[in-house]
């Protein structure tokens, strides 16, 4: 075989590289070989961004600059070109020495630093790495802000002043301590609440303005300078416990680079490629950071997209992605707008309504899935009517072959789901709803986790006082404020003087309690130490020690089992992290990852229910079937944003985030009148609904209005018109007619009857409630229900 030129060389590595990747789009491809200097990505909602990063990390592992780089390898001999050949025409792996002869300043895997926003989004990154590049895609740094700021603050932290061990107190804890300040301080939470304190020093985290700064800003405003005052004596009480809230990690490892050269010449040098995804839901912080490491190489790729910026109220910052290309020059944007995931009605629903923003990049998403359904829109004549509709929609789609888990119902504000809540149950519809109590926010875990963190972190004063009488152990609030009072004028930390506590007079009484429970937690720190005790051992002497599980069995709450198989659940917890962390497991470690857990890296897709959820929590997920109930101004868009421009900018993100989160169907409901914190409203439809074009959308209603005949009553109260409409409600039928009364059909013990959705079934028992009747059914296919007969909708069937 003749010798090759360099231009024919360089021909045959780009059709290499391009058949590497020739499972993506062409713009998904470019994103995948621009390797070197800024990129910004502009991904639209389900076009694949999580393919693209994976694959970009593996081009830059394998092959680095390759693509563009004008560097070719020396003459490739016969037996090279002929593997080349063997590859380009048929499905056969290029030899890894061939691929290292092609690349060009390829990279090792520890130099490459991704980041997310959850880490469920960071767990399925690392994992299809290993899938690609086999345990090198370990080696990784793939983590969110505060996990990779975590990281590095382990390491250096003690260059702000905090040992390695330091305690991430999340929100319950900052409430706690804020609550303390405030009572140093003088502050009644009625006039000045600790949520709002928090609040501000939040968003004074996110712009990196320390509490100095904030009293300097403060000026002459009396709520500001008490919130200032706070901000600094919080701060005080987070350092001499050895503890950093969340916006502190982020706030303080900026703070490390900025003032250690050293220490950001090492990551500086560490990473020589860098990416963000998400990057619309940065903070000033965040971007501060991203922007020191990526300086000395330039290569940084931000993935992001500007119409899902929904994150406001949490710091984040449009403008950090509008900005990007001056920011950063010499930007190369590429943008990826082909959908894989929704249909095309959906599409074109969701681009007429982002057009109407002026703050945006500007991109068509478009798709070569079917055109679909046309898009539901349902006007109810209440809440309950709308629960009701919801519910009959479901239970039709079930038996019509889906499951429950294609569900999902995505609300503007919390307390749309109560009503929702209330006909579930009655219907028998198995929901989740993510965003409740989580498992690590019970109180018995909350426990567990605060003894293993004081094992940790002796200096932790939050955690300590919280189970110090935790199981009861006759140790009054006075002796802790008393041993608190001795600690903070002897500059000690609170275990330091519960350990001596018969050395001070004012504990002598209380010396035994307090120097007993001293030792159990000594006896817990030794075995820390003891590099033999696993992490699950550790745990079970805490129980044993503690009698912890036996006190459960004297309190007064009837949930003792419950309880139990968590405090069970959370040593299952233990051993799997154990398990997947090997020889790196450690106390801090397991800590510091159950501390960074968020409600969507719980959500388990599984499970065969309904899925109920905010909008801003359903960001980055996908379901079969979306609906919006409560699709109304007032409501969404709320009513303080209706007359704001930018704040209406935010919300028709949100309701394009929403409306993208549908796959096949989407239903966008409202209702006539709704009872909204007790008092009734009545609002007109969505203005996002508005601007869809009609021929995309398919009108129902529950009912249609009709002149009423000469005489005719009409309600002219809300307290009569909410009768009317419950009443409505409760003998609303399948078939969309009003009743005159509830159904006349009674069951008992020992009928047949069928469900339209759970089939044939004999009742078990019949208990009346109020104006209806529980059933227990027990169905030949599902099982045993408990359904409401009002709400059942079910036929007597002959036995």
């Amino acid at each position: 075989m003749s010798n090759l030129s360099t231009s024919q060389i360089f021909e045959l590595r780009q059709q290499v590289l391009n058949k590497e990747f020739c499972k993506m789009n062409d713009r998904q491809r470019e994103a995948v070989l621009h390797v070197n200097g800024p990129l910004l990505i502009l991904a639209g909602a389900g076009s694949g961004k999580t393919t693209v990063l994976v694959n970009r990390i593996a081009n830059i592992i394998k092959y680095g600059n390759a693509f563009s780089s004008q560097t070719v390898p020396g003459d490739l001999s016969d037996e090279e070109q002929n593997s080349i050949k063997e590859y380009l025409d048929h499905d056969i792996p290029l030899p890894q020495q061939l691929v290292d002869r092609l690349s060009v300043g390829a990279c090792r895997p520890w130099q490459i630093l991704a980041i997310t926003f959850t880490n469920k989004a960071a767990g399925e990154l690392k994992n299809r790495l290993v899938n690609m590049l086999g345990e090198d895609g370990n080696d990784i740094w793939a983590s969110t802000f505060h996990s990779t700021c975590a990281r590095m603050l382990r390491r250096d932290g003690d260059r702000l002043g905090y040992s390695s061990h330091f305690t991430i107190y999340d929100t319950d804890d900052s409430r706690r301590m804020m609550k303390e300040c405030q009572k140093a301080l003088g502050i009644d939470d009625k006039l000045l609440s600790c949520k709002s304190i928090l609040s501000a020093i939040s968003h004074a985290k996110d712009n990196m303005v320390l509490p100095e700064e904030f009293m300097k800003q403060a000026g002459n405003d009396n709520r500001l300078v008490l919130i200032a005052k706070a901000y600094k004596l919080y701060q005080a009480r987070l350092r001499e416990a050895d503890a950093m809230d969340f916006d502190d990690l982020i706030c303080n490892a900026v703070l490390l680079l900025q003032n250690n050269p050293d220490v950001l010449d090492y990551y500086q040098n560490k990473f020589r490629y860098i990416m963000v995804d998400e990057y619309q839901d940065t903070n000033h912080a965040q971007y501060l950071f991203v922007k020191l490491l990526a300086q000395k190489s330039g290569n940084l790729c931000v993935v992001g997209d500007d119409d899902q910026s929904i994150y406001k109220f949490r710091g984040a910052t449009i403008e950090n992605i509008l900005s990007f290309e001056s920011t950063f020059p010499n930007t190369k944007v590429i943008r990826l707008e082909q959908n894989y995931r929704s249909t095309k009605n959906i599409l074109n629903a969701a681009n007429a309504v982002i057009e109407n923003n002026f703050q945006r990049k500007g991109k068509t998403l478009w798709t070569n899935n079917k055109t679909g359904e046309k898009i539901s829109v349902h006007t109810a004549y209440s809440e309950q009517d709308e629960a009701d509709f919801l519910a009959r929609t479901i239970l039709s789609g079930v038996a019509d072959g889906r499951k429950y888990s294609d569900f999902a119902i995505l609300y503007r504000m919390n307390s749309q789901s109560n009503i929702l809540e209330k006909i579930f149950v009655k219907s028998g519809i198995p929901y989740r709803i993510i965003g409740g109590q989580r498992f690590y926010e019970r109180k018995e875990i909350r426990d567990m986790i605060a003894y293993l963190s004081v094992i940790n972190n002796p200096n932790d004063e939050i955690r300590l006082r919280r189970i110090i009488n935790q199981p009861k152990r006759s140790i009054g609030d006075k002796t802790v404020a008393q041993a608190t009072e001795i600690a903070a004028a002897r500059g000690e930390s609170l275990f330091d003087v519960i350990r001596h506590a018969d050395q001070y007079e004012p504990l002598k009484r209380s010396a035994p309690k307090l120097l007993q429970f001293a030792s159990i937690i000594q006896e817990l720190i030794d075995a820390l130490n003891d590099e033999n005790t696993s992490l699950n051992e550790l745990y079970r002497l805490i129980l044993d020690k503690t009698d912890y599980i036996a006190s459960l069995y004297t309190s007064e709450n009837g949930d003792v089992q419950d309880r139990i198989d968590n405090i069970n659940e959370l040593a299952s917890n233990l051993i799997k992290y154990e398990e997947e962390n090997g020889e790196e497991a450690s106390l801090e470690g397991f800590l510091e990852e159950v501390s960074l857990i968020t409600d969507i890296d719980n959500f388990d897709e599984s499970s065969d229910s309904v899925v109920m959820m905010t909008v801003h929590s359903a960001k980055g997920l996908e379901f079969p079937v979306v609906f919006l109930p409560g699709f109304e101004d007032g409501i969404f868009p709320g009513m303080q944003a209706i007359y704001n421009p930018v704040e209406i900018e935010e919300e028709r993100r949100l309701a394009y985030v929403a409306i993208t989160r549908a796959k096949e169907e989407l239903f966008l409901v409202n209702a006539e009148s709704r009872m909204i914190f007790g008092s009734t409203s009545r609002n007109k439809p969505s203005r996002f609904i508005e601007e869809i074009p009609e021929e995309l959308l398919n009108r129902t209603r529950t009912r249609e209005w009709k002149k009423p005949q000469p005489g005719t009553r009409l309600p002219t109260s809300a307290f009569e018109a909410r009768a009317i409409t419950t009443e409505a409600a409760r003998n609303f039928g399948p078939s969309g007619f009003f009743h005159s009364a509830p159904p006349a059909v009674q069951f008992k013990a020992g009928d047949c009857v069928f469900h339209k959705t759970f089939g044939k079934g004999m009742v078990l028992s019949a208990t009346p409630m109020g104006n209806d009747t529980l059933l227990e059914i027990a169905f030949d296919k599902v099982g045993t229900k408990k359904l409401m007969a009002n709400f059942a909708r079910l036929q007597r069937e002959q036995p």
